[in-house]
This record gives structure tokens, C-alpha cells and sequence, in this order.
């Protein structure tokens, strides 16, 4: 199945790029600068880095199977379930924290944030490495020099 993607301009690329360190840094500052347990942060920092590999794995796999890559319904299962779980946990984790609703908010919009910026980021990357392996067969062929 051919993809009629195109390749990402240096403005998205460096835009995800920065969405995806603005979340996840204001996230860790947020942490690192609570008042919380070092348990509770330890809490958020795991469900932070497992919501990002598996917004990440749950991006390829959706983009594997949409490009005729063989992908199990099992896996593409299993990552739609973590994705939803690191959001469940991150919703229960901040209904019950004892912080304004301000700081919970924070919280919840740096993890949304992060999430979409590293699958947009994840997409970009693909799709650069797309380009560079096509642009290697053109010049492998004497097409481009």
C-alpha cells in the first residue's frame, strides 16, 4: 500500500519538538518543585513515561497496519489498553490528590500535551526516515545525481 504522506516542513518539526519538551519539562519542574511524597511523584513520573511509549508504540502500530505492515490484533490491543490506562491513572491519581484544582490541572494538561507531541513527534521522525531511505534508493539508481 503506498502512503500519500508528505514530508514534514521544519516549522511542524521543530514545533512537535517543542511542545514535546514544554510538556514533559513542565511536567518534571512541576514535580520536582511539589510538596508531595516522593512516593506520589515517583507515582506520577512512571505513569508520565509509560503514557509516552505507549501513546508512542500505539502511533506506529496504527501507522504500521495503515502502511500493509503486519501488526497482531494482540499488540495493537495491548497498546490501546496502555494507552488508556496511563490516562485512568493519571485521572484517578489527580482525583485523589490532595492539590488545588489549579495544580491539577497543570498537571493534567503538561501529560495530555506531552502525549500528542511524542506521537506527532514519533510521525515526523518516521516520515523524515521515509524520505531519506527513498532519496538513498533514487541516488542507488542514478535517478538523483
Amino acid at each position: 500500500m503506498e502512503s500519500s504522506t508528505t514530508t514534514p516542513t521544519p516549522a511542524f518539526v521543530g514545533a512537535s519538538w517543542a511542545a514535546l519538551l514544554v510538556g514533559a519539562s513542565a511536567f518534571l519542574v512541576g514535580l520536582w518543585n511539589s510538596h508531595m511524597s516522593l512516593s506520589e511523584k515517583g507515582y506520577y513520573l512512571t505513569v508520565l513515561l509509560f503514557g509516552l511509549f505507549a501513546a508512542v508504540s500505539l502511533q506506529k502500530s496504527v501507522r504500521d497496519r495503515s502502511e500493509g505492515i503486519a501488526v497482531t490484533a494482540l499488540y495493537l490491543g495491548l497498546c490501546w489498553t496502555g494507552v488508556a490506562a496511563a490516562l485512568t491513572l493519571m485521572t484517578v491519581g489527580l482525583w485523589n490528590a490532595g492539590m488545588s484544582a489549579s495544580e491539577k490541572g497543570f498537571y493534567a494538561m503538561s501529560f495530555v500535551l506531552s502525549l500528542f507531541a511524542a506521537v506527532t513527534v514519533q510521525k515526523n521522525v518516521r516520515d523524515l526516515a521515509r524520505d531519506d531511505r527513498h532519496d538513498e534508493d533514487l541516488d542507488v539508481h542514478g535517478v538523483l545525481g
